[in-house]
């Protein structure tokens, strides 16, 4: 009981200390008569700060939020920048492709002068652009002979078929920064892509679509799964606190949470993603559709 009135006594004096107020007043020098005055304590004063302090941080952060400077924040990018991207990847392919075109046109005249293709044998010149000598001279029998036994071989060979499933038109975004520390290997029971990063990082989707889930689990922490267009589906583990929660829609490219170590990891092995790119119920590599 003493001790608890010894308590009591030492924080009394501390509160009557924070709350005591304090006359500030204005005199007139002259006739020494009092123009103002104002009571204030320590506990105004604190709040004061705390709300200067406040109103600072909602101005910055409308500033960040609606001026072009959010783009330089990392994780985030607008509809025109994403959009000038793509129309710069598909300009460069393009031109990529009109160079191509040009060199094997150039190669191609190169072997009419030395002799290697016979003038008769081409139907145009700017049938030059797409054929090449191994089409244009005639077959020998040696030729039809390994070709047909390559194909022979090759006929009933699946994985050949399925190296890569059709994603013409998709532009497929790296979920995050870093270097792949595991690969896939679907022969190990290892079906995704493990990329170390920053824990600064953020995790980008690779694709537009739909969260199905963004949940909590003990062996992964933070797993999000989100729903693609042409029955793509991404799995995203090792997460820290999403961004996004289930039924809301992403962007490719956007960020969905930031990196977290799993909670197995040991202090060398830091933050890591675990990556999967699942189509029609089927694990794929993902490095088949994604430069890490």
């Amino acid at each position: 009981m003493a001790t608890t009135t010894q308590r009591k006594k030492r924080k009394k004096p501390f509160w009557k200390d924070i709350k005591f107020k304090y006359r500030l007043t204005i005199t007139n020098e002259n006739t020494l008569e009092e123009v103002a005055s104002l009571y204030v304590s320590k506990l105004n004063g604190i709040s004061v700060v705390l709300f200067t302090l406040a109103i600072l941080f909602l101005i910055a952060a409308a500033i960040v939020s609606f001026t072009p400077l959010r783009n330089y924040l990392p994780g985030y990018m607008n509809s025109e920048v994403r959009q000038q991207v793509v129309e710069n990847a598909l300009r460069v392919d393009s031109l990529q492709q009109m160079l191509d075109r040009q060199a094997m046109y150039v190669m191609n005249i190169q072997d009419i002068f030395s002799g290697n293709i016979r003038t008769d044998t081409v139907q145009s010149m700017d049938s030059l652009t797409v054929l090449r000598e191994d089409s244009l001279m005639e077959r020998t029998q040696r030729e039809d002979e390994f070709r047909r036994q390559y194909e022979a071989a090759e006929k009933y060979n699946l994985t050949n078929l399925a190296a890569r499933t059709d994603a013409d038109g998709l532009i497929f975004y790296r979920p995050a920064q870093g270097m792949v520390a595991k690969p896939f290997d679907a022969d190990a029971g290892h079906l995704g892509t493990d990329i170390a990063a920053n824990p600064n990082e953020s995790v980008l989707a690779t694709l537009d679509g739909t969260v199905l889930m963004s949940a909590y689990t003990a062996e992964t922490g933070y797993v999000i799964i989100v729903q693609h267009n042409p029955d793509f589906i991404s799995v995203y583990k090792h997460c820290g606190p999403p961004f996004k929660h289930e039924g809301e829609t992403v962007k490719g490219g956007e960020a969905i949470a930031p990196m977290h170590a799993p909670p197995e990891a040991k202090d060398s092995e830091g933050a890591h993603l675990h990556f999967e790119l699942w189509h029609r119920g089927k694990a794929v590599n993902p490095e088949l559709y994604i430069v890490f």
